[in-house]
């Protein structure tokens, strides 16, 4: 399963990227705010800076909400950098967008999907990515890996290419859990990724092997 950062933040990037644990980046309206604040850049020079730092996939999504201005939007996105891929809103325009950029060779990460009708909507569309938040869902009651299972299963039926990214991810056993079921991508925040690293017996191991390490040589 491929492992992509969901951020913005430069610093972050640049961090997990050194100890090349990522595969592509997902950025959001909300993310480049906050790095637009931290930073003083703008939107387009922080997207750029971001391909410099990771050579896989970078979802930029467009904030218009009408067919045309999506479709425009999306094509100066994509001027960026060649890995840029443009993140779609499911909507109808949205969809309309996805179609066209497909035909254009642009490829798409349709977001916000809460219902596997949504995301089989989004594969015939043509969208290269498809991305199920499973966190937003916990959050109502669901069972937000549950909707990744049943989109895998719709996929696989029809033998579609788009590629699910479980997204919203809040926790370790969320990246899990993806893995298990077979999801293409799932796409973390990086506290979830430091998550990752850490188990109590592994603390208590190397807390362990330093004082025996040390108790060996007083």
């Amino acid at each position: 399963m491929k492992i992509f950062l969901d951020t913005a933040n430069l610093d972050e990037i640049k961090n997990a990227a050194e100890a090349n644990l990522i595969d592509g980046i997902t950025t959001n309206p909300s993310l480049m705010a906050r790095e637009i604040k931290r930073t003083g850049l703008e939107s387009d020079a922080i997207l750029k800076k971001i391909t410099e730092l990771v050579s896989g996939p970078i979802s930029a999504e467009v904030v218009s909400k009408n067919l045309t201005e999506m479709v425009e939007e999306a094509r100066k996105l994509k001027k960026i950098a060649p890995q840029i891929v443009i993140k779609i809103p499911m909507t109808f325009d949205g969809m309309k967008a996805v179609r066209r950029l497909n035909r254009e060779g642009i490829n798409t990460n349709v977001t916000l999907v809460f219902s596997a009708n949504q995301a089989l909507l989004a594969a015939k569309a043509g969208a290269t990515y498809v991305s199920p938040f499973v966190g937003r869902l916990d959050d109502i009651g669901n069972e937000g890996m549950n909707l990744v299972g049943e989109i895998l299963t719709i996929f696989d039926n029809y033998n579609f290419k788009t590629e699910v990214i479980v997204a919203s991810v809040r926790h370790p056993k969320h990246v899990k859990e993806a893995a298990l079921m077979g999801a293409h991508i799932a796409t973390i925040p990086y506290k979830t990724l430091n998550q990752l690293f850490k188990h109590c017996l592994t603390d208590q191991g190397i807390i362990k092997f330093d004082n025996d390490w040390k108790d060996a040589n007083k």
